[in-house]
């Protein structure tokens, strides 16, 4: 029996095995797991042996040729029913949905339809009218939700890869239970046309496999700009090549949250020795507003878009529906329009609240879940444990991030360890390139297979200019008068960033572009300013400096951070009678002031 990580099928291939023979060893597996509730819907062997024949020759262009994979049964299949694990909702579907349709172009096998939480709504995977799957490596844990069959099939080794969905942790929670990789991609790069809506501003397909170079594989197949998807968004899926020394934020030991289970403390920390050993740069970060992101998605207005999606059915048909389902997405008829407006304004505010401490890091690192349950646990309460399950993946999407869920050695207790990389949307290569190093350092098995995982070592990255960053404060700023002044050079924007409090902001006198000066105090007796990072190559950085006049010049800031960057500052002589702005402490705040 041939292992069905990409890289054993495509030496296999090469070989000369058929994709039939693929197609029948799926169905032989599945019959040794033995597990009835993993698939709600199973292709027909001989239509897939079809299928596999009429792929032809074997064509190593098609990233996917003749790879079998599954999907969640909230995602469409041409002429299949789509159920969302509800048999009162269930159509067949006419078409693809359009990241089915890509995988298929890419040569890919669909097997079938898996099992999952009503409608998406839970982390536990047992929320379903069908007879919830076993977890893969532990039948008595819960195998995770709501892409819970998916996960499953993929630990099996039944299929190479499998489709979930992530609004809240569907597809990084099974990952962690289930011993594999669950990469949640940036928001709006995986269509979701053709996919049944949870939360629409949030939903986004996501990808269960064995290895991460399998799942970013699947992911760079499937992701194009679809315009019939007004959330659809073009994003980059690079080639993987090697992240060396990164900054990582990790929560704070005092704002983690294990829930009694020493024995997962315990794993996180020994994942953080192992960072370290690779040349991470580890910075403690509290966690706090974070945590408050992670409570709005259930207990804030957003839970009124879930009751939006099935609202025919929660008004007309509420005795169809799963009863915690119903329980929880009912939640939504006490809200009003302006609890949605109240929402987001909070939102916001958490998440400026987050930034300073934020700033600067090239991703975040965090345990993929806080503990273990099992099903006996969820029959006591229904509720509680998948609120815990969520601690580290419910404020990633109202925080637009990217994330990928890699498996870590095994705890002391045998328990499958599990870290998530985090990191700003449109950044899915970099995690995955780290997460690809993490995956190699620590000897683990692959899901419930007992197959060796495929030695694979990243490129390294093609060498590029040096790079210098300089903060800016006043008129270079974006869409202000100067900004093209670093644009022109090939600056790029890095992030928003704030000094330490250590500076006075005055607005100086003076004709032509309005400009402000910033000026060094004593520790602690000035303000934090706002500032923007932006990166341009050193060539530039000398016909850069030379545009900048007096009283003002390029010195270095000590940000709020702790850390230093080159930018903009002015002469004490300067400020005389120029107005001080310390108090708005924002260019753009001071203009804005001014307007009004």
């Amino acid at each position: 029996m041939v292992d069905l990580t990409l890289t054993s099928l495509r030496a296999a291939y090469a070989g000369g095995l058929s994709p039939t023979e693929v197609v029948d060893q799926v169905y032989q597996r599945i019959a040794e797991v033995d597990d009835p509730n993993i698939f709600l819907c199973l292709f027909d062997q001989d239509d897939l042996r079809a299928e596999a024949k009429a792929l032809g020759a074997y064509d190593a262009a098609k990233p996917l040729w003749g790879v079998p994979f599954a999907i969640k049964d909230n995602i469409d299949a041409a002429g299949k029913v789509t159920t969302a694990a509800c048999p009162a909702f269930a159509f067949e579907a006419d078409e693809d949905a359009f990241v089915v349709a890509q995988l298929r172009a890419a040569g890919a096998l669909l097997i079938g339809k898996t099992n999952l939480d009503q409608f998406a709504t839970g982390l536990v995977g047992i929320r379903t009218p069908y007879g919830a799957p076993k977890n893969a490596v532990d039948p008595e844990i819960v195998p995770g939700g709501s892409s819970g069959g998916s996960g499953v099939s993929v630990a099996h080794g039944i299929v190479s890869f499998a489709l979930g969905t992530d609004t809240a942790g569907s597809g990084r929670v099974p990952a962690a239970l289930n011993n594999i990789v669950g990469l949640k991609p940036t928001l709006g790069s995986l269509s979701a046309t053709g996919l049944v809506p949870a939360c629409r501003t949030l939903d986004t397909i996501s990808i269960f496999a064995l290895t991460v170079e399998d799942a970013y594989t699947a992911f760079a197949a499937a992701a194009a700009y679809d315009e019939a998807d007004s959330y659809s968004k073009d994003i980059s899926t690079p080639a993987l090549t090697q992240v060396n020394a990164p900054l990582i934020g990790v929560p704070t030991p005092d704002s983690r949250r294990f829930f009694g289970d020493d024995v997962q403390a315990q794993s996180f920390e020994a994942t953080l020795d192992l960072l370290r050993a690779e040349g991470a740069v580890i910075r403690e970060v509290d966690f706090t507003p974070l945590y408050d992101v992670a409570d709005m998605l259930y207990e804030g207005a957003w839970v009124a878009e879930r009751y939006a999606a099935i609202e025919d059915l929660m008004v007309n048909h509420p005795q169809d529906l799963h009863p915690v389902t119903r329980q929880i997405i009912g939640a939504a008829e006490k809200l009003s329009a302006a609890d949605a407006f109240k929402g987001i304004y909070r939102l916001s505010d958490l998440i400026r609240q987050a930034e300073p401490s934020l700033a600067g890091l090239d991703m975040l690192c965090v345990p993929t879940i806080p503990t273990f349950y099992s099903v006996a646990d969820l029959e006591v309460d229904p509720v509680g444990p998948n609120s815990r399950f969520g601690t580290y993946t419910n404020f990633v999407n109202l925080m637009d991030m990217c994330g990928i869920a890699v498996p870590t050695p095994a705890r002391s207790d045998g328990r499958p360890g599990s870290i998530t990389l985090l990191a700003k949307a449109g950044e899915d290569a970099k995690i995955a390139a780290y997460a690809s190093k993490i995956e190699a350092a620590g000897d683990r098995s692959l899901g419930a297979t007992g197959w060796a995982r495929p030695k694979t070592k990243l490129p390294k990255a093609a060498p590029q200019e040096d790079m210098i960053e300089v903060a800016v404060c006043g008129a270079h700023m974006s869409g202000l008068p100067l900004n093209g002044d670093l644009t022109t050079r090939g600056a790029e924007f890095v992030r928003k960033d704030a000094t330490s409090s250590d500076y006075a902001f005055y607005a100086l006198e003076g004709g032509g572009v309005a400009r402000p000066g910033l000026l060094r105090v004593e520790a602690g007796q000035g303000a934090q300013v706002a500032l923007e990072i932006w990166r341009m190559p050193s060539s530039q950085f000398g016909s850069f400096i030379a545009t900048i006049p007096q009283p003002l010049g390029i010195g270095t800031l000590n940000l709020a951070d702790g850390a230093q960057v080159q930018g903009f500052l002015c002469e004490a002589t300067a400020t005389k009678g120029a107005r001080d702005i310390s108090e708005l402490g924002d260019w753009r705040r001071y203009l804005e002031a001014e307007r009004s």
